[in-house]
């Protein structure tokens, strides 16, 4: 045990080896549960404007498909990405997780300043 001085008192303080130890925690089990903690993919204003116009509509299950596509396109390194999904197609920030614009994917001519696509199933 050891001790410190305070205010002219001598007090026992617990030394590394008397501080009973956790157990030992699973690294993959913590990185995976900041990885799931990840925020989700946010859609822009000017997104929103542009699905309301064209009617499209995307619900939980949608969400959840496009954000793996966004770890998709993370892990490959993409940074600004062409998202094509049902019958929209979608332009993405993946380092930001937003989708900037969307468009029914029939509007579609083409498309500039990207640096990856993916085809979500």
């Amino acid at each position: 045990m050891a001790f410190k001085v305070q205010n002219g008192q001598i007090i026992p303080v617990k030394s590394k080896t008397d501080v009973k130890s956790k157990p030992n925690v699973d690294f993959e089990k913590i990185l995976l549960e900041k990885v799931k903690r990840q925020p989700s993919v946010k859609i822009s204003a000017h997104a929103i404007d542009r699905m309301d116009k064209r009617q499209i509509e995307l619900d939980e299950k949608d969400m959840e498909k496009i954000n793996d596509a966004f770890e998709a396109l993370e892990k490959k390194g993409g940074r600004e990405s062409l998202l094509l999904y049902k019958d929209a197609a979608f332009i993405a920030s993946v380092q930001n997780r937003t989708i900037i614009t969307a468009m029914k994917s029939s509007e579609m001519e083409s498309v500039t300043n990207i640096d990856s696509a993916i085809s979500i199933k």
